[in-house]
């Protein structure tokens, strides 16, 4: 069976940088394709005898309509594995990134400002933003941890994988992740910070687990939240999701959520699933 992921995503937010790490992959990449293309490139992928089994369709600024639309809905339609990944940053990062390259936006037009014209892009990808699979936010990422996203998310994957589940623990003071499916906020917990020989120490050390896990709150919500894993994950499932993404919140992102996130972690692989899990904000 073969294998299309689509690429979109605001100008500048990285779109270039994950057709890269997918060639490197072995995906046979094709950059700045307009979508009405997408259903000729299926035929060939398609045509006996054919050698490329992964290919990648990066579609850049100024395709986003029916014609894309369409195209994605053909190549869903194809009997092929399909996945859209959408690449997303905030508009600060973005003018930061085309100050620093110099390059000009490509949907810029005489008089107005580079975030006029980025949030107007933004505007015009709220469709396409939404069908996606999956979305990787790169505004906090550099080259190499986008390499590592891009490549943990498609480099070992194989048609029968089935659905990614991904744990991801973070810190409300240092944002919230926004490429998340389900969020739950851990701050109902006493906070281990106030424990000054636990302080210094994270989630992943036993002493601050023990004192997250053992509080009569974490056993009950993690009860009832294993409960209702149990019930969405294979929903999920059935209705042909291709990835998940669970982020447990905390303060600081050092403590509770990463020790939360740790035991859910444990509780899916004792269900067969393996997830990634991340802890973002655990050195800050």
């Amino acid at each position: 069976m073969s294998e299309f992921v689509v690429i979109t995503g605001l100008s500048g937010a990285g779109r270039s940088g994950a057709a890269d790490v997918l060639e490197d992959l072995g995906w046979f990449v094709i950059d700045n394709l307009p979508p009405e293309l997408i259903p000729k490139v299926v035929d060939l992928v398609h045509r006996p005898g054919s050698s490329i089994p992964r290919v990648a369709l990066v579609v850049g600024a100024g395709s986003y309509n029916a014609d894309l639309t369409g195209g994605i809905s053909s190549l869903r339609a194809s009997a092929s594995r399909v996945r859209q990944l959408f690449l997303d940053a905030s508009t600060d990062v973005l003018v930061r990134r085309y100050e620093g390259t110099r390059r000009r936006h490509p949907l810029l037009v005489p008089g107005e400002g580079l975030a006029d014209a980025i949030e107007r892009e933004r505007g015009l990808l709220e469709g396409v933003k939404a069908d996606a699979d999956v979305v990787v936010d790169t505004s906090d990422l550099n080259i190499h941890q986008l390499r590592d996203r891009i490549g943990a998310l498609f480099g070992a994957d194989a048609p029968d994988r089935g659905m990614q589940t991904r744990i991801l623990s973070f810190g409300y003071k240092h944002g919230l992740p926004v490429d998340v499916d389900l969020v739950l906020d851990c701050r109902f917990l006493p906070n281990p910070h106030w424990v000054e020989e636990l302080r210094p120490l994270t989630g992943r050390d036993d002493a601050v687990r023990r004192y997250v896990l053992d509080q009569p709150a974490a056993e009950a919500f993690l009860e009832r939240l294993h409960g209702l894993l149990d019930l969405l994950l294979p929903a999920y499932v059935d209705e042909g999701k291709s990835y998940l993404t669970l982020a447990f919140g905390c303060t600081g992102g050092r403590h509770r959520s990463v020790a939360i996130a740790d035991a859910v972690a444990d509780h899916l692989r004792e269900a067969g699933i393996e997830p990634t899990v991340e802890h973002r904000d655990v050195d800050r």
